[in-house]
């Protein structure tokens, strides 16, 4: 059996605490997801100004950075690379970069997925979350 760690309420709040003082320092209105390592969500916050459409992306880019143990970043690049055909990936939504998934003794435990801003800050912004970790 593999032991893994699980993210606490408190884990997830203090991340979506660094998240928020990160988008709120740069004035950036956006969304901001946090995910279990099945990509359930456990947190969404829309911070004011953030556009509707975000609550759905936002949730979108942090499943597919969980399930998928790796940045959305990775997925945006492979398609714009040529290899469209990843777009029918079965249940795989939000493949924009700003999904980043959270690392915890080499296991992913979770995903934070930011939308609103460029998709370079929507990652800097989830990072910023993780960090707080």
């Amino acid at each position: 059996m593999i032991e893994r760690k699980m993210l606490t309420a408190d884990d997830v709040k203090r991340m979506a605490a660094a998240a928020e003082a990160e988008a709120k320092a740069n004035k950036w209105a956006v969304t901001i997801a946090v995910v279990d390592a099945g990509g359930h969500l456990l947190w969404l916050q829309r911070l004011d100004g953030a556009a509707p459409v975000s609550a759905h992306i936002a949730p979108a880019k942090a499943h597919t950075a969980a399930v998928g143990c790796r940045e959305t970043k990775s997925y945006e690049d492979m398609i714009n690379g040529g290899r469209t055909a990843f777009l029918s990936a079965p249940h795989i939504e939000g493949l924009l970069e700003g999904g980043v998934p959270i690392v915890v003794d080499g296991h992913v435990v979770g995903a934070v997925g930011v939308s609103g801003v460029k998709s370079t800050e929507d990652a800097q912004i989830a990072r910023a979350g993780i960090a707080a970790l």
